[in-house]
């Protein structure tokens, strides 16, 4: 296994990095499947001039088995650059007796070695052509023999200028780095050997100035300009590593990043990590114009005065902020999509058992906030709205039809239906919903457990990774996201599954059914009131006949005023309604004017006090008195002998 390792580790080194990005991506996908990790695959694309950190991890990350990439793929486009593997290490075979496992020694193709191909190279002259080009010197460069036979990635590097790659303790090369003249090509690093390593134009000095340049031209330039140490990473992918590692050997060290124009950004960040100064190209240089560029177009001189320019990255803002009194009442207030129920921005849940109408007043809910019109009551602040309907997708399409005839309008055309499957748990989805989705959409999700259909939900890992789901799909929209779930078995315990699922929640709105009478309420707002109820009915509507001549029907949801406040305060039905009756007519008498909902003049009663009196002339077994009488003031509301209304009673 290990042998194998090294042998794909040996084939990937031997590919350009500088590959066009669909190889690119080709030769990770296979270094991934033969087995290579992630810091394998960065370390040679960090050889790439193109090279960027954030895209090599996010890449790497976006890969995907089954795509037909192998490991075949990899030794391929490693012959097709001039790789020759070494001879197969043999299988042992199964043994009875058990041996040690020995760890197989990786050796380079005889000849192909760093130290081989150095020792056998000519010391560079200041006539080389590149040397001459970037006014560079020899110092320390060897130069390829004319007759040599070494070709990387196909071509012959006789000729070419040769750099080392040196431990910055000291010692012999780890690898080389491949110069052509100008015009010839693209530097090539030695196949097979990793580059961790750098070059030093000029002598450390402890406590001195060190510049950190890319390649050998920009490092030339840096030392020829002011005479201080000047450090070839071999990569801007490489930069960090080196100077982590001259801040570990020097700590007094001047360390300065001379970043190519268009690196500024992550150069702060390097220098910012590592207590080094940055000195930028001026502003409006052309992409990876670099130090080497600036001198030969200004002189070294300029690029001097560039140079000690160099100033300290500016601070990151503190992650924290500590707000007074003063910043808490400037701050924005609360901005609700629908008020006091649901906010404009987050997670929310819809949830009830089955059958309790929850779906119907999700669909209700989602085309008022597309249109902007009261719901319930409550404001409503317009957005769009996309619904992934996951369960009944086919009586959708009744449901709207039974809402544009209740109506006598169209659906809003801020609301779009997603009939197709999607699931949470798959992150392609996600990113290709949240696509599609409106800026600040409210997206609803109908239902939860649709979405996730292999997920256990009362496992705190497996409910993490939705709600971690649900999340991203709220950061990419930026607007509201509504789960619309299911209750348990025993549907007073809330929210089926784990408890984080409801902890997580910024709104919750919660669906009961006791027979026919329905009723939602709040029973979860972060920055409202919990527990305003509202009684609701499903009304059936024909929509016409199929073709059996029957009738086609759906249902829309009403608001269900007369049986809200009796349900709010828990009032069943019942008997005794005329001695009820006869105890609180002399309490009107003295009742209060002017209660919310009443009509003028109409004096009125507090409902408890009311419940008092009636039990008080009920003649059952006290301890059923109190019941008794809730169910009689229950009847007389029903049948409009009293009227009630926030716990206030009134004769009709």
């Amino acid at each position: 296994m290990l042998a194998d390792l090294q042998r794909a580790r040996d084939a990937l080194h031997a590919i350009p990095p500088d590959l066009p990005r669909e190889d690119w991506v080709r030769a990770g996908m296979a270094a991934q499947a033969a087995g290579l990790p992630f810091d394998e695959f960065d370390a040679w694309s960090a050889g790439a001039s193109s090279y960027d950190a954030r895209a090599s991890r996010d890449t790497w990350r976006s890969f995907k088995e089954g795509k037909g990439v192998g490991p075949g793929t990899l030794f391929k486009m490693a012959a097709q650059a001039g790789w020759r593997p070494a001879s197969r290490p043999e299988r042992i075979k199964s043994s009875k007796t058990p041996r040690r496992a020995q760890e197989p020694t990786t050796r380079p193709r005889k000849g192909t070695g760093a130290r081989e191909v150095w020792e056998r190279c000519s010391p560079a002259a200041a006539s080389h052509p590149y040397i001459q080009a970037k006014q560079g010197m020899p110092d320390g460069l060897r130069l390829v023999p004319d007759s040599d036979p070494l070709r990387i990635a196909g071509a012959s590097v006789a000729g070419w200028l040769v750099v080392p790659v040196l431990p910055l303790a000291g010692g012999e090369p780890v690898s080389l780095q491949f110069i052509p003249p100008p015009g010839g090509g693209k530097k090539l690093n030695l196949p097979g050997a990793s580059v961790a390593g750098a070059f030093t134009v000029g002598e450390l000095q402890p406590g001195g100035t060190v510049f950190l340049c890319e390649g050998i031209g920009q490092a030339w330039a840096c030392w020829k300009a002011t005479g201080f140490a000047s450090v070839v990473c071999f990569g801007w992918g490489r930069v960090r590593s080196v100077a982590a590692e001259l801040r570990q050997r020097d700590t007094t060290a001047r360390l300065v990043l001379v970043p190519d124009a268009g690196k500024e950004a992550d150069a702060a960040s390097i220098a910012a990590s590592l207590g080094a100064m940055v000195a930028a190209m001026p502003e409006g240089s052309p992409a990876n114009f670099d130090a080497n560029d600036y001198a030969q177009a200004e002189g070294f001189d300029a690029l001097e005065v560039l140079l000690a320019g160099a100033c300290n990255p500016p601070k990151p803002e503190p992650r924290y902020k500590l707000l007074g009194p003063a910043e808490l009442r400037d701050l924005p207030p609360l901005s609700w999509r629908v008020r006091g129920v649901l906010p404009a921005a987050g997670l929310a849940a819809l949830y009830g058992p089955s059958a309790s109408g929850k779906s119907f007043l999700g669909f209700d809910l989602a085309a008022c906030i597309a249109s902007g019109s009261a719901w319930f009551g409550c404001r409503v602040e317009a957005a769009p709205v996309v619904y992934v309907a996951l369960e009944g997708e086919a009586g959708f399409k009744l449901r709207a039809q039974a809402w544009e005839a209740d109506k006598e309008r169209a659906l809003p055309d801020g609301l779009r239906l997603v009939l197709q499957p999607f699931k949470l748990t798959e992150p392609q989805d996600v990113e290709d919903l949240a696509a599609v989705v409106p800026a600040e959409a409210v997206v609803f999700v109908d239902t939860l457990n649709r979405s996730a259909p292999t997920a256990d939900e009362n496992s705190s890992r497996d409910m993490g990774e939705i709600l971690e789901a649900a999340k991203r799909l709220q950061a990419l929209t930026g607007g509201l996201v509504v789960l619309v779930h299911h209750t348990g078995k025993d549907a007073t315990k809330g929210l089926r599954g784990h408890s984080s699922l409801f902890a997580a929640m910024d709104a919750a709105i919660e669906v009961s059914r006791n027979e026919d009478r329905r009723e939602w309420r709040v029973a979860k707002s972060k920055d409202g009131s919990d527990g305003n109820a509202q009684a609701f009915r499903l009304e059936v509507v024909e929509l016409g006949l199929d073709e059996h001549c029957e009738p086609i029907t759906s249902c829309v949801v009403r608001r269900d005023d007369a049986t809200q406040e009796i349900q709010r305060v828990k009032l069943p039905q019942g008997g005794n309604q005329r001695l009820a009756l006869d105890a609180l007519r002399p309490l009107f008498k003295d009742g209060r004017m002017a209660r919310p909902g009443a009509p003028p003049m109409r004096p009125c009663i507090e409902l408890e006090a009311a419940v008092v009196r009636a039990a008080a002339a009920l003649t059952c077994s006290s301890d059923r008195k109190t019941e008794r009488a809730r169910a009689a003031i229950s009847g007389l509301v029903t049948r409009g002998v009293l009227g009630l209304n926030e716990g206030w009673l009134w004769l009709v």
